[in-house]
């Protein structure tokens, strides 16, 4: 049988990574003459790729910003993002000892993000964990990303799953949606970015902290989601 896989989002779920992201973004409008926002700001755009929170800080400002600009203030927020990582971004409490018990029962583990696929893969080596991962896939690495179910669906061909042994893990709607589309089950944690409580989004389940995700957790999940879905489709 094919060993279960767990693929995480990657801002908010598996890392905290507000106030760099923050920093960076305040430091990239700045050259626009425009005042810092908070996060409180842009609490449910953290996480959704520098573009929106660009676009979404100008707007908050009262700028209206130019298609031509964006190119231009897009590599500064890179190019400050990149050299300050991994600044204050850390992972959430559980998360290591989740993952190495993961890991020993023989799961498989991937992120999914929409983050690009570079400031991914060199914010989680930063940090040591890029050891933990079968795949790593950002919102450049295919032509669509989440929630398009293709986006999720590649990540798992990528890092040798299948679909009815994944488990999709996140904080935000694009999360729960991608695990929707694609078909298997979802996790949300209420620790992250959603600008409404997690339960709302309907994921299949819910945990608080990620000493509740063990292997035992994973494989109940799975089981559940197979019975459940004959049984909708049929009534």
């Amino acid at each position: 049988m094919t060993p279960a896989l767990v693929v995480f989002d990657l801002d908010g779920t598996l890392l905290d990574t507000h106030a760099d992201l923050v920093e960076s973004l305040n430091h990239t409008i700045a050259a626009l003459g425009l005042a810092p926002v908070s996060y409180d700001d842009l609490t449910h755009l953290v996480g959704h790729g520098a573009k929106v929170m660009i676009e979404r800080a100008c707007k908050l400002q009262g700028h209206e910003l130019q298609p031509e600009a964006l190119p231009a203030l897009l590599d500064r927020f890179i190019v400050h993002y990149t050299d300050n990582m991994p600044g204050h971004t850390k992972p959430y409490p559980g998360l290591i000892q989740a993952m190495d018990q993961l890991k020993a029962a023989g799961c498989k583990l991937a992120v999914c993000t929409n983050k690009l696929e570079g400031l991914a893969r060199s914010l989680i080596a930063k940090l040591d964990l890029t050891h933990y991962f079968d795949a790593i896939t950002g919102g450049d690495t295919f032509p669509v990303r989440k929630p398009d179910a293709r986006h999720l669906l590649g990540t798992i061909e990528l890092a040798g799953g299948e679909v009815r042994n994944t488990v999709m893990i996140g904080d935000s709607i694009n999360d729960i949606l991608v695990a929707r589309n694609a078909g298997v089950p979802s996790v949300a944690v209420p620790f992250g970015y959603s600008d409404v409580p997690v339960e709302n989004l309907e994921p299949t389940r819910v945990i608080a902290h990620f000493s509740e995700l063990t292997p035992a957790f994973i494989d109940d999940l799975i089981r559940e989601f197979a019975a459940r879905v004959p049984a909708e489709a049929a009534g």
